[in-house]
């Protein structure tokens, strides 16, 4: 069965984002340092995140009210005005923050778009992932660009109907197993694992190992090559 169509994540698979939005962790950390250890500061910002994930949704701006909330539950109401300016500030600065593409993106994409119509997909902010693709210089690679508000069984299968040939005629890709990978095997697609240093903790998830149309690569400079053997 031929691939028409290649599916691809944003965020930690094209350009770099858990980095920085580690780094801000470790600001958050830093300014309520008298209210708890690392762990503990940590675990109660992953339990606030996880809690507001369907009302604010991914991205920067609902991660900065979370470590607000966090600040607040932590000092018990009343978090000094210091502490809320910083991390405002810290939530602007990532707003902010360079995009650049990760190594072998460019080259793999320019590849990709000469044999499959490339569709984006990416979970986050609507303005913040415009922001981004229009600051990577990949936009014009792209025949489509999809952001949604989750990736979950079903999304591929619309996605890949509506910009492709359908879903069992497409690949997905990206960082994340179990946003960019399960769901989209679900939906009958190919899909690839292309690891990133970090995975946020709601992301995590076990890899497929034996399903037929799964592939764990070491980098987006093997996905040409794998597609190329996978539509064969």
């Amino acid at each position: 069965m031929p691939v028409t169509t290649v599916g691809l994540d944003a965020d930690d698979t094209l350009w770099h984002n858990e980095t920085i939005f580690r780094l801000t962790h470790d600001r958050f950390v830093g300014l309520l340092a008298d209210h708890g250890d690392r762990a503990v500061l940590e675990a109660r910002l992953a339990e606030v995140e996880g809690r507001n994930l369907r009302l604010y949704g991914y991205g920067v701006k609902g991660f900065t009210l979370s470590m607000i909330e966090t600040a607040m539950e932590l000092t018990g109401g009343e978090a000094p005005p210091h502490v809320v300016r910083e991390i405002l500030a810290a939530g602007r600065e990532m707003l902010a923050h360079p995009v650049e593409p990760l190594a072998g993106v460019d080259e793999a994409l320019a590849k990709l778009s000469e044999r499959y119509r490339l569709v984006l997909i990416t979970k986050g902010d609507l303005i913040d992932q415009e922001r981004k693709l229009a600051a990577s210089g990949l936009g014009d690679l792209f025949a489509a660009v999809e952001i949604v508000s989750e990736k979950r069984p079903g999304t591929y299968a619309r996605v890949f109907t509506r910009h492709g040939t359908g879903p069992t005629e497409a690949v997905m890709a990206g960082n994340s197993l179990k946003s960019d990978v399960l769901p989209a095997l679900e939906d009958g697609c190919f899909a690839a694992h292309i690891p990133y240093p970090i995975t946020w903790a709601h992301e995590m998830a076990d890899a497929p190992v034996d399903h037929p149309r799964f592939a764990a690569l070491d980098s987006i400079s093997d996905l040409p090559a794998w597609i190329e053997s996978a539509a064969g």
